[in-house]
Parts: C-alpha cells; sequence; structure tokens
C-alpha cells in the first residue's frame, strides 16, 4: 500500500514524467477528448512548476499532484495504477496542516469522484466547460 513511499517536490527533471502520466492518462480514457498535444500538456506542467507545489512519487514518475496552496486547489492528480495507495498518500501529504482544499473532477470520471467521496470529499456543484474544454465538471470540497 503507501507505506512507504517516497513523496518528493518536482523539479524540472520531473515534469516529463508527470507529463507522460497524464497523456498516457488521456489516451488510455475514452470519453476523455484530447483537447491539448502531448507537448502543450509537458509544458503547461513546466509553467505550472514555480507557481504550484508539485508531489511526485516514483523516478521514473509513477503519480504526481499539482497545488496551489494560495486557492488551496488541487489542479490535478493523476497515478499510472489505482487502488495502489498511491493517490491517497498524495492527498494526504498535501491535506496535511490544513482544514480546506477543492478540485474539480470531469463529469464522466465517475471512478475519480467515488475515491474523493471515500476520501471526505463533498460534491459542492458543476462548472460549465470553458474552452477549449468540452467537459463539464464537478467541484469538490474538504473540510478537516
Amino acid at each position: 500500500m503507501s507505506e512507504g513511499l517516497h513523496i518528493y517536490r518536482a523539479g524540472p527533471d520531473q515534469v516529463p514524467g508527470c507529463a507522460g502520466v497524464v497523456n498516457d492518462w488521456i489516451d488510455a480514457t475514452p470519453w476523455k477528448p484530447r483537447v491539448f498535444s502531448r507537448d502543450a500538456i509537458e509544458g503547461m506542467i513546466r509553467d505550472a512548476l514555480p507557481v504550484r507545489q508539485i508531489f511526485v512519487v516514483g523516478d521514473p514518475v509513477e503519480a504526481y499532484l499539482s497545488f496551489d496552496p494560495e486557492t488551496s486547489k488541487i489542479g490535478a492528480l493523476f497515478c499510472r495504477r489505482t487502488g495502489a495507495g498511491v493517490g491517497k498518500a498524495l492527498l494526504d501529504h498535501v491535506r496535511q496542516g490544513r482544514d480546506f482544499v477543492w478540485l474539480t473532477s470531469d463529469e464522466p470520471n465517475l471512478k475519480a469522484q467515488a475515491f474523493y467521496r471515500r476520501e471526505g470529499f463533498v460534491d459542492c456543484g458543476f462548472i460549465d466547460p470553458e474552452p477549449p474544454e468540452t467537459l463539464r465538471e464537478l467541484r469538490m470540497e474538504w473540510h478537516a
């Protein structure tokens, strides 16, 4: 499970691995349209690195979480494998010492939403997509 996982702050060397996790997930998810190219996703993660707290597990990167401490928003949580406790460990890491975090989940991503609910997140309503995105999102919040 998640015991013994090494969670560390991402640097520039981890950006391609983070992008690979996201891109592979998009390619394997039938309901998720590819809105941005593989290179664009890597660029977005690279641009976020100085302004977000990005935590990773594994070398090579197995999972990552991007967090904005100013807004308390989890902007991304992607894992190569589910059910191994890695996502929970990343969530626990970012929630440590906080009393509130929030995130959005694509409306069709029922497995992720079930996971977040098990972790204490509650549904707070839907957000319409902003182009070029096409999927409505569910806002979810966690309070300590």
